[in-house]
């Protein structure tokens, strides 16, 4: 069992700035994955950036150059830091986690975080 606890979300002005983060805890072996996705109104849900073990990160296009992510191993969590933000990245923001739970060997597991709220409007 994982737990998934997301934070950072609310009202904004375009241009300003939000910092989410999110924490994984429980069966937790190891991390392999963890990350950003974003649903906006009548839309399906994106990838906005993830973190892979060994330092890769990925930003998807809208959001690059203006969203940085970065990952705190020991604490099994992640931040995304969201600046210069757009009423376009209004959305709920899930955090994603992908990982080998304890006493697995052979597969990965994902889990979910519920969702914080951004919402970018003067």
């Amino acid at each position: 069992q994982v737990q998934v606890v997301e934070s950072g979300g609310g009202l904004v002005q375009p241009g300003g700035s939000l910092r989410l983060s999110c924490a994984a805890s429980g069966r937790i072996r190891n991390i392999n994955v963890m990350g950003w996705y974003r649903q906006g109104p009548g839309k399906e849900r994106e990838l906005v950036a993830n973190s892979i073990s060994g330092g890769m990160t990925n930003y998807a296009d809208p959001v690059k150059g203006r969203f940085t992510i970065s990952r705190d191993n020991a604490k099994n969590t992640v931040y995304l830091q969201m600046n210069s933000l757009k009423p376009e990245d209004t959305a709920v923001y899930f955090c994603y986690v992908n990982l080998y739970l304890t006493g697995t060997y052979y597969r990965t597991y994902e889990f979910w975080g519920q969702g914080t709220q951004v919402t970018v409007s003067s």
